[in-house]
């Protein structure tokens, strides 16, 4: 019972409930000892009216007026004389005096109190206010054994009935709890069962129902998790069968790429000016992607080989990739600018260094040749105290919003339209291969602005 919510919240509203019980019983229990008192009073007055008529009073009858008054003597002073009307004989000495008018609260509790404590019956002298302007004042002395005897059993009588109104309303409130929380809750653990059975089904995606404020927001929540959760579980099956897609196309790419070199030898043969400049560019080229099929092969999956590391000429690695998109750009008033200093010799992955700056200029043109309007594409780079800085910026209308922001997450949306956003992403993946990084500087109506940052560790200068 003590591990479950309802069985703690029962005897916790069976604790709460007896706490404020004590709370009731504690002046209750002054009010009845004052009540007592007050009843006493009032026999004591009735037994006296006999007397103030003036008549004889047998001795029998004020013995049987006061043992039915159940006091032993009533002084009633009705103007400044002080007369005593009823005696007896006192068993014992006055202990202690009581002044039932108008007594402060905290004083009735503790004389209550201090009664129960004291087991010992003793004679007290109680004075308060006739009744019905019977007089000034009016003394009674009595035996306190009546009195606590009394006290007790109205005490149990409390306690009997606060339990009684404990269990009932712990029960109550245990109906209560179980229908609008528990239930609620066991029916949400139910549906995170059901999801986790199976959860790329969309079915078992829950659906908030709740009433509770607090448990609706929990539903939701669960809801927006779940839904979030299922579309990454299948996006990755989609992406697993794209890897074993994508390795089979390489398989054969490859083959078709080597009969291509295979034909390139000739071409190097050849005795036109023009062939012989373009001729080791393709080469390059073909070599290129028959490496990319290969590594593709070797891995089959979404991730890329770590760098090899060589020293090269920057501004070479530059100028060649711009070639590539300079002859892709042909007829389009597309401008490259490669303003990397010639000294500057970079240690890093040619190949993957290639292929990211090969993604950052192919979607910069991209975006110029899609406005029909002239631009221009800039490769920079400089040095800070630890990091060198490569900078491809164009002249373009900007990213849109949708790419911005989902800039390096494939197949959430392209730099263009009908692009998956795998360049940008593969990108990003190499330049942190190198312990570098890839961030969007700047895009707006003016151009966009991508910089990489790579240690300097990784680059040595030639000067």
């Amino acid at each position: 019972m003590l591990k479950s919510l309802s069985g703690r919240f029962l005897i916790l509203t069976a604790i709460f409930v007896m706490l404020a019980e004590v709370l009731i019983f504690v002046p209750s229990v002054a009010r009845f000892r004052e009540q007592f008192l007050f009843d006493r009073l009032q026999r004591a007055q009735i037994a006296s009216l006999g007397l103030l008529s003036g008549g004889e009073v047998s001795a029998d009858l004020q013995e049987e007026l006061l043992r039915n008054a159940e006091v032993f003597n009533v002084v009633l002073r009705r103007d400044e004389a002080r007369q005593l009307v009823l005696s007896s004989p006192v068993p014992a000495p006055v202990s202690r005096s009581f002044d039932l008018r108008d007594p402060p609260a905290i004083t009735l509790i503790v004389d209550a109190f201090r009664r129960l404590a004291k087991p010992e019956p003793e004679v007290i002298r109680v004075i308060g206010e006739p009744v019905r302007m019977g007089g000034l004042l009016i003394e009674i002395t009595l035996d306190t054994r009546d009195l606590r005897a009394a006290m007790i059993e109205y005490g149990l009588r409390i306690l009997w009935l606060s339990l009684v109104i404990s269990l009932i309303t712990a029960g109550l409130l245990l109906v209560a709890v179980q229908c609008f929380v528990v239930r609620p809750i066991r029916r949400v653990v139910r549906a995170m069962q059901t999801y986790a059975a199976d959860p790329e089904d969309g079915r078992h995606v829950i659906t908030p129902s709740s009433g509770i404020t607090e448990l609706r927001e929990a539903e939701e929540s669960l809801h927006s998790l779940q839904r979030q959760l299922t579309s990454a579980l299948k996006q990755k099956e989609h992406l697993a069968q794209l890897g074993g897609a994508v390795a089979k196309i390489s398989h054969d790419l490859r083959n078709i790429l080597t009969s291509a070199q295979l034909f390139t030898d000739r071409l190097e043969a050849s005795e036109d000016p023009l062939v012989q400049r373009m001729a080791p560019k393709l080469v390059n080229s073909l070599t290129r992607a028959v490496h990319l099929c290969e590594s593709t092969l070797a891995y089959g999956k979404a991730e890329e080989p770590g760098p090899t590391l060589a020293r090269h000429s920057l501004a070479d690695l530059v100028e060649d990739t711009i070639e590539g998109e300079r002859l892709a750009a042909a007829g389009h008033p597309v401008r490259f600018e490669n303003r990397v200093a010639d000294d500057v010799v970079l240690r890093a992955d040619a190949e993957q260094l290639h292929r990211v700056l090969t993604n950052l200029l192919r979607n910069a043109r991209q975006a110029l040749v899609k406005t029909g309007a002239p631009g221009s594409i800039t490769i920079s780079a400089e040095a800070s105290a630890e990091d060198w800085i490569i900078r491809v910026t164009d002249t373009g209308p900007g990213l849109p919003a949708k790419a911005r922001e989902h800039l390096f997450k494939p197949f959430h949306g392209g730099a263009s339209s009908g692009g998956t956003g795998l360049g940008l992403s593969i990108a990003s993946e190499l330049v942190r291969g190198h312990g570098g990084t890839l961030t969007l500087e700047r895009s707006d109506e003016t151009g966009t602005c991508f910089r990489i940052t790579l240690p300097r560790g990784n680059f040595v200068s030639a000067s």
